[in-house]
């Protein structure tokens, strides 16, 4: 059986290492249930347990935003951070390197960070898949707006004009750990983000691509509770999720 159910939660503002240990704890107890139905599975095979109710793991899907903070992946490297600890705090920033994949990048108010917390044994197991489903879902949430994005050839996360190679920019990034097929980390929208932030990293390890937001495109600033049910539901339908909260 696979549980389509996921549990939604919005956590608001939050610092960046507040929300890493809140996923890392739903995470790894994710991870454990898995390791003990599968140790419970073969003692049934063994004949050495008895067959009981089965237990399905849970699935999260967390929006909230973050003050100024950069963090790096594990394949980043540490001097696309172009500021020195002076200059992390005049601009009232912290730094992290994480254990996610991809590069440096930067979360703050205005950007919206969605962290899935998904069992893909409930949907799929293909990490390739996983990470073009959420672009799609971000795809159609811009789309929604008028704004017209894609894919940039090499690259994960969202573009726009990304078939003009001195126009593209990147409006969504995205990074994503995985053990066990539970999934963490996941993608960073940008809506009303202070794009300036961006000048002071290699943003995800590109040097010659500008970044974008939903502000900049419009020329107004977009209502983020609006971004959030609007991407929450294409989240959803792109799944197949069947949506708790």
């Amino acid at each position: 059986m696979k549980n389509k159910q996921v549990e939604y939660q919005d956590w608001g503002l939050i610092d960046y290492k507040e929300a890493w240990d809140k996923q890392e704890s739903i995470f790894s107890k994710s991870v454990q249930l898995k390791t003990e139905i599968r140790n419970h599975q073969q003692a049934v095979l063994a004949g050495t347990e008895e067959d009981g109710e089965e237990i399905l793991t849970p699935n999260y899907l967390i929006f909230c935003e973050h003050p100024h903070v950069y963090t790096l992946g594990k394949s980043g490297k540490a001097d696309h951070l172009l500021l020195d600890e002076a200059g992390l705090k005049e601009k009232d920033a912290v730094y992290y390197p994480i254990n996610r994949g991809g590069d440096i990048t930067y979360h703050g108010p205005g950007q919206l960070v969605v962290y899935p917390i998904l069992d893909l044994d409930n949907f799929f197991t293909d990490i390739h898949l996983y990470l073009r489903t959420l672009e799609e879902a971000v795809i159609q949430t811009l789309a929604h707006y008028g704004i017209i994005s894609g894919r940039y050839p090499g690259y994960t996360g969202v573009w726009l004009d990304p078939d003009n190679e001195q126009r593209a920019r990147k409006i969504c990034a995205m990074g994503v750990r995985c053990s066990r097929w539970v999934t963490m980390h996941g993608l960073a929208l940008n809506v009303n983000a202070n794009l300036s932030y961006f000048g002071h990293i290699v943003p995800c390890g590109i040097d010659d691509k500008a970044v974008a937001s939903m502000e900049n495109e419009l020329g107004r600033k977009v209502d983020m509770n609006e971004v959030k049910e609007i991407l929450k539901r294409h989240i959803s339908v792109q799944f197949g999720m069947e949506m708790m909260g």
